[in-house]
């Protein structure tokens, strides 16, 4: 688990207890590519702390799937709606990577962030960053071009635009495999 409290302590001071505390709650587990952590309309009751590898969380929509974010090493995800809401989820988490991670109940990560001050600040950050993530994509869909928006995500999220397939890619962006593998090409043209 080292990357991820290297990570967590990056984005906020995390005492050596509260590390102690929740590798006591933290189980590790190697999944394959394609497994899903989470599914909609289903209760896990888990969150996935990522060590090693890469998910994307979507929706189906229409018999399509329609991603919404991804997430790599030093990231942490579950259902907001299950966390949060106590209700069934609304979206997939699925592995693009093969995954070593570290998975916690999620009766145990409220505990640690009622108890643990500097946990619950950690929680507090990544919640805001993704909120600003969320804000930020939602703003870009609105008001920028295609190839604007491939290429701030290119800056945003660099491994990400590495290592993903470009349909999922394509599919955060809200434009075509086609659109996207012409604006790729370019960008390799200009050596963006």
């Amino acid at each position: 688990m080292d990357r991820v409290i290297e990570i967590m302590r990056g984005l906020c001071p995390v005492s050596d207890e509260s590390v102690s505390a929740l590798k006591e709650c933290v189980e590790r587990c190697e999944f394959p590519r394609r497994h899903q952590l989470v599914r909609a309309g289903e209760r896990v009751g888990s969150a996935w702390f990522i060590e090693r590898g890469m998910t994307r969380s979507f929706w189906m929509e229409g018999g399509e799937e329609i991603t919404t974010s991804f997430s790599v090493e030093g990231g942490i995800v579950f259902s907001m709606d299950e966390l949060y809401y106590d209700e069934m989820s609304q979206e997939y988490v699925e592995t693009i990577e093969p995954v070593e991670v570290y998975r916690i109940a999620l009766t145990d990560l409220r505990m640690l962030w009622s108890t643990r001050l500097d946990l619950a600040n950690w929680g507090r950050i990544i919640h805001q960053n993704e909120y600003r993530r969320l804000h930020r994509s939602h703003k870009e869909r609105l008001t920028l071009s295609a190839k604007d928006r491939y290429e701030a995500f290119v800056d945003q999220f660099p491994e990400v635009s590495r290592r993903a397939q470009l349909g999922y890619v394509a599919s955060y962006l809200g434009i075509t495999l086609s659109t996207l593998s012409r604006l790729r090409a370019d960008a390799v043209k200009r050596g963006f």
